[in-house]
């Protein structure tokens, strides 16, 4: 069978149409791209819209959470709180790096790194937390 991020990339209309891959994953940890495209920037600016970073972030999170989980595929799980903190505008290609702080029962907190290469190497872009519900249960 598929791995289950990259069945839920697959199946996931809104995260294809915007062009996240997923690069790399092992336990507790994703790397993403998302291709710099100038329909994500916002109007006259070149500038890659925050919420298509945010969702990049979220995403990240959730995938890199999906990789500690037994059953990551049929294992409910949901976004309960997402900080950004934007450090740069986003003008190239970006990479996320996502790696799981804590994957407990209910709870799972996972820091995000997005970075872009720049004329002179690799620039922080955004710096993500988010923190998910685990529904175990349901499993």
């Amino acid at each position: 069978m598929t791995d289950v991020n990259e069945w839920f990339l697959a199946n996931h209309d809104y995260l294809q149409s915007i062009g996240i891959s997923l690069e790399e994953q092992r336990d507790g940890y994703v790397r993403l791209s998302l291709p710099y495209d100038e329909s994500l920037a916002n109007p006259g600016t070149g500038v890659m819209q925050g919420g298509v970073v945010s969702t990049l972030i979220d995403h990240g999170a959730g995938a890199a959470l999906r990789t500690t989980l037994e059953d990551p595929k049929g294992t409910t799980h949901a976004s309960t709180e997402l900080n950004v903190s934007y450090l740069r505008p986003a003008t190239a290609d970006l990479t996320a790096e996502a790696t799981v702080v804590r994957s407990g029962q209910t709870r799972g907190v996972v820091t995000v790194e997005v970075t872009a290469e720049m004329g002179d190497g690799s620039k922080t872009i955004a710096v993500g937390r988010v923190a998910l519900f685990i529904d175990r249960e349901r499993t």
